[in-house]
């Protein structure tokens, strides 16, 4: 499954001249959350820290008299029911990250650990290897059913508000807009997880054609642009095929293992920060 390109361009939310700083803060973190850089483990780790940040005021605007007075006037409106489900949404997309970031982490480790033990014995590897190829058709699996979910989810709806107070207004369309930037920066980060989906298929194994022969990296320019999940996919057929050596492919290793510490710290954090927003939401209009 092909990194995701979905280029979310964050508009410009249009705030009354004097509303609240936190809504203007809210804003601003939106602005920073562009898609513009390439997908890389690097980049979708700053948009994920990017992602607490701005859920983090959004915690804060709910704590607000104004924004709670809103949500209790409209507890029986569209607009509040549809950013009660949305939050749900996102708590599972996070949910479904954290799985499948946890998944590998838990392989890797595995045949880490068997690789240590047969070191020097490649060819020794190819049950393991095959295992690896089903612990990563699980993942995948995973994910198509989480990206599948958003499929069809309008979460940028047209309605509006009875009470046509324009910081009621503004408050809606910035809350709209976190829930369709963080939906953009989940299915970012789980079709990198993924992998590309120009794939083909060798002796049961799933892969990308220029990943196969590393003569076809041109550069380490080119090479930066394959993530670290793609290249132990690459790695793990190639040593299969006795065409690499087992060092290159613990190395190979060891960076995904990196990769992945870092969403899963980030996708925890997250993941209380969702947790919270959703109660405070719920607390609000169950007052």
């Amino acid at each position: 499954m092909a990194a995701s390109k979905s280029n979310f361009h964050v508009r410009s939310i249009s705030l009354p001249s004097k509303s609240h700083p936190l809504l203007q803060q809210c804003n601003e973190h939106l602005a920073r959350l562009d898609a513009s850089d390439a997908a890389s483990s690097s980049s979708l780790n700053r948009k994920l820290s990017g992602l607490e940040d701005l859920h983090e005021c959004v915690e804060k605007l709910l704590q607000l008299p104004s924004t709670q007075q809103a949500f209790v006037q409209g507890r029986h409106e569209q607009w509040v029911d549809q950013l009660v489900d949305g939050s749900l949404r996102l708590l599972d997309l996070c949910s479904a990250a954290k799985d499948a970031v946890l998944h590998t982490k838990e392989f890797i480790r595995e045949i880490q650990s068997i690789m240590r033990r047969r070191r020097g014995a490649e060819f020794s590897l190819e049950s393991e290897i095959r295992k690896y190829s089903v612990s990563r058709k699980v993942v995948k699996k995973v994910i198509r059913k989480a990206l599948s979910s958003l499929k069809g989810v309008q979460t940028k709806s047209s309605c509006s508000p009875s009470n046509k107070d324009s910081e009621t207004a503004a408050l809606i369309s910035a809350l709209r807009e976190v829930e369709v930037v963080t939906h953009a920066v989940f299915e970012s980060l789980l079709s990198f997880i993924s992998g590309p989906k120009e794939q083909t298929k060798l002796g049961g194994w799933s892969l990308v054609p220029k990943l196969m022969h590393s003569k076809r990296v041109g550069s380490e320019e080119e090479a930066q642009h394959v993530n670290e999940f793609t290249k132990v996919d690459a790695a793990m057929h190639r040593l299969m095929s006795h065409e690499m050596k087992i060092e290159k492919v613990q190395s190979e290793l060891q960076n995904l293992e990196m990769c992945v510490q870092d969403f899963e710290e980030r996708l925890e954090c997250l993941f209380r920060r969702l947790i919270k927003t959703r109660l405070s939401i719920l607390n609000i209009l169950n007052y």
